[in-house]
């Protein structure tokens, strides 16, 4: 084997990092899965056009490559990829669902040069087979986990967070800590593929008043526990946690805070079949800039418009793709709307984002809320979505106990825990209405605008009562 320095590669700044979906085929059926992922593609790249894909990476300047599937393990030549990626002087990364990963897979994985693994581990046991549709998954992501480790691999994890994870996060925390896991990304499911059709797992925008107290106090333990927490794109934005949440993920903390779509800048998504698109997350009708087999992956990363949506050339760019509310927030041209993916997937086209945390307490303190409903089903395709209708009403009470509304009341915490802090739900939640006060008494909202500068509603606030009652 040749050296990538006697290779006649010409060395560039490695500017990207490409996330490769190799194969479709899964060993799963995920309700909340955006590709729809369970056959293979028709006419998935043969064994010569993927390892010709991966030199087009590395002459590229592409840094770190990303294998995912599908589950990836599933198509036969993986590992012979996975040696061209480290061979070629790339990062060779990985992404699965942990079902099948023996302790001599996982040390052909580490032969190969795979450095890093996340494995997929959405709630506790019950919680993740159901959400996966596999008696006995969860208790094979542990032991891939551990088989990982065994030989050497890092291994961190990513969770969806939906109506069923949602109140088992702090429970899940503990077990990836005792399992040794360094690192747990977490993002939010939307409705992409099969979630669509199971829209009724989606948090709705009020429930983040609920959902980012408890985030920030896993992300703070994390610190303790030497668990990364790991914000996701479409985990903020500019709300009272964004520093602390992506402190992890962050360089320089002054640059701690979303700093808009990086897909196309910092990313690059390759599907089975050769399509490319500027994140792997984006629906592939709308985002494939070009096809391997057809162009070269420079051609198609350099003079696809697809590709380049994100390029501001002049200051009126920054906002041009925005509307509703995201268009005349005070963060915008910072922001840009947050996660590209998430905003087209409700409402089919990208620049209003309704999982802002920041937007929910606007609307809250001035007694309003979002909620989002399907208009128009899904074509049931790979990375394909519906359109949503979202509406804004008056905030109505709720029972914090109802399984439809996700509470931190309904959060489940570890006995220790509680037992260190006996009052950590009510102190979350009296945390929760503070941040309401903040935004009135700071002048994020006018006073005279808001319901909640009432004495009577300033201090149910203090006394730590549910938003909605």
């Amino acid at each position: 084997m040749t050296s990538l320095a006697n290779s006649g590669i010409k060395l560039r700044h490695r500017q990207t990092y490409a996330v490769w979906e190799i194969t479709l085929k899964c060993n799963l059926a995920c309700s909340h899965c955006g590709s729809r992922a369970g056959d293979s593609r028709v006419n998935e790249l043969s064994t010569s056009e993927a390892l010709d894909l991966v030199q087009q990476m590395a002459e590229l300047g592409i840094e770190d490559v990303s294998l995912i599937g599908g589950e990836a393990f599933l198509r036969p030549d993986w590992l012979i990829i996975a040696a061209e990626i480290t061979r070629l002087g790339m990062n060779a990364n990985m992404t699965t669902g942990g079902y099948g990963i023996s302790r001599g897979t996982a040390k052909r994985m580490k032969e190969a040069g795979i450095s890093n693994v996340s494995v997929s581990v959405d709630g506790l046991e019950a919680t993740h087979d159901k959400l996966r549709g596999k008696l006995g998954a969860w208790q094979q992501c542990f032991k891939t986990i551990e088989h990982l480790r065994a030989v050497g691999i890092n291994v961190g994890c990513n969770t969806q967070i939906n109506k069923h994870s949602a109140t088992e996060l702090p429970m899940l925390y503990q077990q990836l800590v005792q399992h040794g896991v360094s690192a747990w990304q977490i993002q939010l499911t939307v409705p992409m593929g099969n979630a669509v059709e199971h829209n009724a797992m989606l948090l709705q925008p009020y429930e983040l008043l609920e959902l980012y107290p408890v985030l920030a106090y896993l992300s703070k333990r994390g610190r303790k526990d030497k668990l990364m927490v790991q914000p996701g794109n479409n985990i903020g934005y500019f709300g009272p946690y964004e520093r602390l949440l992506r402190e992890p993920i962050s360089r320089h903390r002054d640059f701690a805070f979303f700093r808009g779509c990086g897909a196309g800048i910092n990313t690059i998504g390759i599907e089975a079949d050769g399509k490319v698109k500027g994140c792997p997350s984006l629906p592939s009708e709308q985002y494939t800039g070009g096809n391997i087999r057809e162009r070269s992956l420079r051609d198609i990363y350099e003079n696809s418009k697809e590709l380049r949506f994100n390029d501001i050339n002049k200051p009126e760019d920054v906002t041009a793709h925005m509307w509703g509310d995201c268009a005349s927030c005070e963060y915008a041209k910072v922001c840009r709307a947050g996660c590209s993916w998430t905003a087209h997937v409700f409402f089919g086209r990208r620049g209003n984002n309704p999982y802002c945390h920041h937007r929910a307490l606007k609307k809250a303190v001035l007694g309003k809320m979002e909620r989002f409903y399907l208009k128009t089903p899904a074509a049931g395709q790979p990375f394909d979505h519906g359109v949503f209708e979202l509406v804004e009403e008056q905030i109505k009470p709720f029972d914090p106990t109802d399984p439809a509304h996700f509470s931190i009341a309904q959060t489940q915490f570890p006995a220790e825990w509680l037992a260190e802090e006996p009052d950590l739900q009510k102190s979350l939640m009296l945390e929760r209405g503070m941040l309401m006060l903040q935004y009135v008494e700071s002048g994020i909202v006018k006073q005279a605008d808001s319901p909640w500068f009432d004495p009577a509603k300033r201090e149910a606030i203090k006394q730590g009562i549910a938003i909605a009652s």
